[in-house]
């Protein structure tokens, strides 16, 4: 009882999180880590449970979907779709022991891009970055999206540095792109990891479920809030503890 009420607490934050910040696989991801799941499984398991809670918050996005920059509605998919396959494939081929090792350095990357990504973005418009040209812009997206295949956490707030180096700058349009992309990358990502039989549908179900209610909750919360200061802090914070926790794994 204590890992299911564990479970859905942290999928239910994580679809919080995901649609208001990002960050959220900072939470579902160490929970299913505590509760046994190896830590590759837990990864494939933690991209699936993520992906109601990605719908959830693209539908409570719907009026606010548009495309910016050089890449199309279309482009952006097709591009999210390729790259997904690349990183799930990735995922699938590493070794137990070589995902041990690289776990620590990617929640630390997504932390530290977490933390500073809006700093970031805030200087790029500043210094009116002009958007990237059409290969520029899917080769960027292409990297990201293997990045989100192959390790979900983080993913938001990389998409989002993404989207402004693109040419994007309507936030509510990149969050509902954001949340987009990130469906697409878990479907073509998740459909991997099914066929190669890493998905741990014991604890998969309720964080699903907890996902989803959190992810549309979220999103409609997160079109009233102005200053998401704290919460960006308090997601930082559990990165960077989760960090440490593994690198002294």
């Amino acid at each position: 009882m204590e890992e299911w009420l564990v479970l859905i607490g942290a999928g239910f934050a994580a679809g919080v999180l995901n649609a208001v910040a990002g960050g959220g696989t900072f939470l579902s991801f160490p929970a299913l880590v505590w509760a046994g799941v190896p830590p590759i499984t837990a990864n494939a398991t933690a991209t699936l449970a993520a992906l109601p809670g990605y719908l959830s918050s693209s539908w409570g996005f719907r009026d606010d979907l548009q495309a910016g920059g050089r890449l199309s509605l279309r482009d952006l998919l097709i591009v999210s779709v390729i790259g997904g396959v690349i990183g799930a494939l990735l995922l699938v081929v590493t070794p137990a022991s070589v995902f041990l090792g690289i776990v620590p350095w990617l929640l630390l990357a997504a932390t530290l891009l977490f933390a500073f990504g809006p700093a970031m973005m805030a200087a790029l418009r500043r210094r009116g970055v002009a958007a990237a040209g059409w290969l520029t812009s899917a080769l960027v997206l292409l990297a990201v999206s293997i990045y989100g295949g192959y390790f979900n956490g983080g993913l938001g707030i990389v998409l989002l540095a993404a989207f402004t180096l693109l040419g994007f700058s309507n936030l509510h349009a990149m969050n509902g792109l954001k949340s987009i992309v990130s469906s697409v990358l878990s479907v073509v990502s998740t459909a991997t990891f099914i066929a190669a039989g890493i998905i741990d549908w014991h604890y998969a179900l309720p964080l699903a479920l907890a996902s989803a209610a959190g992810g549309y909750i979220g999103a409609r919360l997160s079109r009233r809030i102005t200053n998401t200061t704290l919460l960006r802090w308090f997601v930082t914070a559990v990165g960077a503890v989760m960090s440490l926790v593994f690198f002294l794994k």
